[in-house]
């Protein structure tokens, strides 16, 4: 069996001075970006000896970078409650969205790239309009932290995880929860949503990693092999492999389809923090606590539903099976398997060549572009349908001449609410003489 089926290390990146802590890769495979405890988000780009971008702004922590699926927008997570909008180049626009009230932990864009969903410490999921750039409302049930939220790939449905050990699937059209997925062991680090937007994955504290499917609300799958917190997994675009990171220092690669762990992949010095296959799924990201960006290929499956591998092991057949195929299961343990393939790249790392000519720092401007919520009464308490939020917003010049003509629009609206406010007056004003003649 050719050892090119196996994933190999293809490039690595340094120049965060902390703990990796997500990592993306643009649409179109020109760039890789990255964010890190170092306050600071990366923007690799992978033609050789082109400088990476080093974009400063967030005052603490960055927790999550997402491109928009065009590639011309990065978002960035903090630490220090707020969420970046950054054009990736050596420009460094950036816009700012405040509305959470604690550590912001996760971002990710709707398919179509109108909007985002955010996830915090303050125990709500926020949706926001990315074009005109305000904040629409909050899903507020978790009881703990809300560490990770994920959009379905039809953008009609939310999924997101929490410390208080529950999946929740959310409705954007009736801002309702739908269902609650129970963690009977750790907090929960992070959710995925299939391709097919039937199932999704969790990952938690305890090593654990499932499957589950929303249609039957039902587990499919339960692996337990990582021996330290599970911290990000990832599909591949066939659906048919889960990839995680874990703090036991390994990632992993699941073939769905057998229940088993397919590859068991060693390159980091320490706990890997973050893990992502690229949109075609021929390559992967990870970083992790050594401060170090791998980029691996993936070899096993270069875009067909099902690898080589997988296809000598399985009788041919018209149809190809599918994740959703797989029977639910109630505690299907998945322990080392006898044909479990391990890669140890960590010794190719000295032998491959840093090709990133340099490292510019990009600094933010258009700071006046904030987003803040003023009104923050949603926060006080649990609404069953959030309202919208008056917003301080700096219109962006490209949508100055619509805004204007809205504008006039309101000021019509505005003189009509006020002469029919007087015309009220009046009327009750009338009513209360007429009382009075009565009594």
């Amino acid at each position: 069996m050719s050892t090119l089926e196996d994933p190999s290390l293809e490039r690595h990146f340094r120049g965060h001075r902390d703990v990796v802590t997500s990592v993306d890769f643009n649409p179109n495979m020109s760039q890789l970006a990255s964010s890190s405890l170092d306050n600071n988000l990366m923007v690799w780009n992978f033609k050789a000896k082109m400088r990476a971008y080093r974009f400063v702004g967030h005052k603490d922590a960055v927790n999550c970078v997402k491109f928009s699926p065009s590639g011309h927008l990065v978002a960035s997570a903090s630490r220090d409650k707020t969420v970046r909008l950054w054009i990736p180049s050596v420009k460094g626009e950036s816009t700012v969205f405040r509305a959470h009230t604690a550590t912001v932990r996760s971002v990710d864009f709707s398919s179509d790239g109108q909007a985002m969903v955010t996830s915090s410490d303050d125990k709500t999921v926020k949706l926001w309009t990315v074009h005109r750039q305000k904040f629409m409302f909050s899903l507020t049930q978790h009881s703990n932290w809300v560490r990770t939220a994920k959009f379905s790939p039809d953008g009609r449905l939310v999924v997101s995880g929490s410390d208080d050990k529950t999946v929740l699937l959310w409705d954007l059209n009736s801002k309702q929860c739908i269902h609650t997925f129970h963690e009977t062991g750790g907090f929960v680090n992070c959710v995925d949503f299939h391709p097919s937007g039937t199932c999704i994955a969790s990952a938690s504290t305890d090593g654990g990693v499932k499957v589950w499917d929303i249609r039957m609300n039902k587990i499919l799958q339960n692996h337990t092999a990582h021996t330290g917190a599970v911290n990000k997994l990832s599909f591949h675009a066939s659906g048919n492999y889960l990839l995680t990171a874990s703090d036991d220092g390994t990632l992993k690669i699941f073939d769905l389809l057998e229940g088993r762990i397919f590859y068991t992949l060693h390159g980091h010095q320490g706990p890997v923090t973050a893990a992502i296959f690229s949109k075609n799924g021929e390559y992967f990201a990870s970083g992790g606590h050594d401060e170090q960006v791998l980029v691996w290929k993936t070899n096993f499956d270069t875009g067909s539903d099902i690898s080589t591998k997988t296809k000598r092991k399985r009788d041919k057949s018209v149809e190809k099976p599918t994740v959703e195929d797989i029977p639910p299961r109630q505690g299907y343990y998945s322990p080392r398997h006898p044909e479990e393939n391990t890669v140890d790249a960590r010794q190719q790392l000295h032998r491959l060549d840093d090709l990133t000519q340099g490292i510019t720092n990009v600094e933010p401007v258009h700071f006046d572009k904030d987003i803040e919520e003023k009104n923050r009464n949603w926060s006080k308490g649990d609404s069953e349908t959030p309202e919208t939020e008056r917003l301080d917003v700096q219109i962006p010049q490209q949508l100055t001449v619509f805004m204007q003509h809205v504008a006039s629009q309101l000021d019509i609206l505005t003189q009509t609410v006020s002469l029919l406010e007087q015309r009220l007056t009046i009327t009750e004003n009338k009513l209360v003489e007429c009382m009075n003649i009565k009594k």
